[in-house]
This record gives structure tokens, sequence and C-alpha cells, in this order.
């Protein structure tokens, strides 16, 4: 029984948020030991813990993006990265807030506002909290600032060190509570924990990348305006990868360069000869996978994400929900159940915009004498003689296919965000249990 508890991840979730609120918590904690002076009211020393709080956030901050398997293997990247972008907002605004105490408290204080003649370590401050706050505003406001990804990426790491280096020198130029040595090396030694992780996912990680490089072993077109991406290792053997997961690409360039960008693998996970991704040209990026000619130099970061049936052992059976390219993931599914040869039985609830949109529509029909599965396609623009399901997945489309005994299969959807809410609010009033509902997002960038 505890051998099950550990291995649950709503479990392993839990203990990541507890150790989370710790690792905030204990320096601040720890400094309140040997004070090295005597009150000075709960005002002023409520400021200054929202700032401890603050920096030792935006510490966390640099671990929450650097990718960390073991921690993204119980939320998933998605997920983390919301809570990154949430919580830095929550963090900039404890940051604020400890110097607006301190004029209210000691109005005279408001001089160390002047810059030309404030003390070092208030200039400190003034230059952390701006860059703090352009780094909000360029990440907020980036698409109506028209600031490009990878400039806006090398920006936005350039604006972190700065905050969370000159946030700590700060706090020991003030000194009052960092006087003892071993709370300046308790505190020092969190921050540059912080910029380790900075370098190593800037500059190890990609050392390690131009040491296992791919090649595209061939570009194919698919339905859809979708092109099947094929990587083969070189020098290497690759990696498996759980059916479902994501990894994300550089192509042509050095990993250095941080153009790189998020898909989900659509072969066997089984297989680590070669690595497919089904991507669909939507975009500036996308568009240009069509003209990449074999050969080209790829390397991969992955793989990543919770989205994936292998967590599922003990489930009945599987429903899959997909909306256009939702369906790459999904069909790594089912290859890899293939492979498997699992017995279980899978429901495939398919929407697209017409008949000659179905990506993977053969290899889906293929994939039925090799599974117990059942394949439902939900058709926005229907042919004349169509005599499927049309419109789109509502709640009296899906009280159709799904099983009566909802808890025994796990949900898997995977479309556009629209989609994926109404999805995921008609489970919930068909009294799917909130835990077998699993959704893709991909806002990643």
């Amino acid at each position: 029984m505890q051998s099950l508890l550990m291995r649950s991840p709503i479990f392993v979730a839990v203990c990541w948020i507890g150790a989370y609120l710790f690792i905030t918590l204990l320096p601040l904690l720890l400094l309140l030991i040997y004070l090295p002076f005597e009150d000075r009211g709960f005002w002023l020393d409520f400021s200054v813990a929202l700032g401890f709080i603050g920096l030792a956030m935006m510490a966390l901050q640099f671990a929450l993006t650097a990718r960390i398997n073991r921690i993204e293997a119980s939320y998933g990247v998605d997920i983390i990265l919301q809570f990154h972008r949430y919580i830095s907002i929550v963090a900039v605004a404890f940051i604020l807030i400890h110097p607006l105490i301190l004029f209210a408290v000691q109005p005279e204080t408001i001089q160390l506002l002047n810059f030309a003649e404030a003390p070092w370590r208030a200039r400190y401050a003034v230059l952390s909290t701006l860059a703090l706050i352009a780094l909000i505003v360029t990440t907020i406001w980036r698409q109506q600032l028209k600031i490009p990804y990878e400039p806006w990426r090398t920006l936005h790491g350039a604006l972190a060190v700065i905050a969370l280096v000159f946030g700590l020198v700060h706090a020991l130029g003030v000194g009052n509570y960092l006087g003892l040595f071993w709370k300046s090396v308790l505190w020092s030694a969190l921050i540059l924990g912080a910029l380790w992780l900075f370098v190593y996912i800037r500059l190890v990680k990609p050392w390690f990348m131009l040491k296992k490089p791919y090649l595209v072993e061939q570009v194919r077109p698919e339905r859809g305006d979708v092109w099947t991406l094929a990587l083969r290792p070189r020098g290497h053997q690759g990696f498996p990868f759980q059916p479902g997961q994501f990894a994300w690409i550089t192509l042509e360039i050095s990993p250095y360069g941080m153009r790189e960008h998020p898909f989900s693998m659509s072969s066997n996970g089984d297989r680590m000869d070669i690595i497919a991704f089904s991507i669909k040209a939507l975009g500036d990026f996308t568009n240009t996978i069509k003209d990449v000619l074999p050969g080209t130099k790829a390397y991969l970061d992955g793989p990543y994400g919770v989205f994936t049936t292998d967590r599922y052992e003990n489930s009945a059976g599987f429903i899959l929900i997909a909306g256009g390219i939702g369906i790459t993931p999904m069909m790594s599914m089912l290859v890899t159940a293939a492979e498997r040869k699992d017995e279980r039985p899978y429901l495939l609830i398919y929407a697209s915009k017409s008949w000659d949109d179905i990506t993977f529509r053969e290899e889906l029909d293929e994939l039925k004498e090799k599974l117990n599965l059942t394949i439902v396609h939900v058709l926005r623009n229907p042919p004349s003689d169509w005599s499927g399901e049309t419109g789109y997945v509502d709640k009296e489309l899906l009280a159709r296919y799904i099983p009566e005994r909802r808890g025994t299969r796990n949900y898997f959807i995977c479309a556009a965000p629209k989609m994926m809410e109404q999805v995921e609010l008609a489970l919930h009033e068909l009294d799917v249990p909130v835990t077998n509902v699993h959704l893709e997002h991909f806002n990643l960038v």
C-alpha cells in the first residue's frame, strides 16, 4: 500500500508543492535565529519578510524553467510554465510592497530613490526592481510590443539574472538580517544554485545535445496540411519515450541558438531508431517544415510530458478525443499500443473540418485491424453522402459513445483551446471523474 502511494502522481505532486513552500520559507525562518538587533516594529519586519520571500521565489523560478524531469513528470511542462507565469507576478508584488511599507513607516527613506545620492545598496535595489518590472512588462505584453520570441527569451533571461543578483547584493549590503556570516552564505548559496540552473539550461544542456545529433530521414506530406518529420539518431541510440510525450526540436542551427520548438511525437514510443513528429503548417516556423531537406541536422531536448497512456496501466481502456492536429499524440499512443498488442478497448473521437482534412485517415483504419479500436469521425463540413457525426464534440455526442461506467476509462483530450474547454465541461457534466481527464495544452512560448 505504501509503495502504491509513493508512486501516485497526486502524492508526488503534493510532495513537490510542499518542497516548494519549504524552500521558499526556510531561509526566511532561519533569519529569525540570533537576531542582531532589537525589535524594530511589526510593519518594518513584515516589509523585510516580504522582500526575502520574494527573493526566494525569484530564485525558485529558475528551477521551474530548467525542465527538471523529476518535477516535470509530476505536473507536465505546460502546468509548470503556467505556475511560473502566475507566481512571478506574486513574487514581484511582494518585492514592490516591501519598499512601499518601508516608505510608509519611515517616510525619510523615500530619499533612497534619489539614485545619484543614494548609497550603493539602495541603487542595487532600484536596479533590481526596474529589471523585474521590465521583465513582467515585456512578458505580458510581448506580442503587443512586437518582440520576437528568440530575442525576448534572451532578454527575459538577462533581466531575471540581473534582478536576482542585484536583489541579493542589496540584501547583503543592508546587512541587518544577514549580519551573521552563515546567514549570508545560506542566501548566497540559494542564489548561486538558481544561477547554476540558468547556466545548465543555457550552456551545459546544449553542449550535451551537440553530442547527440539527429539527421532528418524523411519529410512526408499528410492529409490536413500536415508534414511528418522523421529523424534518425546519429552516433547514438536515441531515446525511448512514452506515447503522447513531446520534445523540443532545434533544426539546422546549434542548440545554443535557443530557436527551439515543442512538438509531440507521432511514432512508436518503443522505437529508438526513428522518431517522428507530425507538424501542421500554421505559422512562420511550421510553414518551413515541408522545405526541410533529408540529411538536415537536428537536436532534441526530451522527452517531456505527462499526457501519456503509460501512466495508467490499470485503466480498463482509453477514450481519446482529438481535434485537428491534436491527433498527433493520440497517433503515438495507438501505434505503440498496436505494437505492444494491447487488448484493451480504445475509442477515438476525432473532430475534423472535412473528410479530406482527416490526418492519418488511412493509417487509423489500418490500426483497427491490430487494436480493439473504435473511431468516431466528427466533421464540420461533411460531404453530401456523409452519414456519420457532424458539427462539434458536445455533451450529447459524448453520451452516445462513452461507457456508462465512466470511471473505468481514462480520457485524453488534445485540440484547440475552445474545444478542449467544451469537452472538459461536457465530461464533467457526464460525471466523469476529474482525475480521469487529461489535457494537453501547448501554450509553451
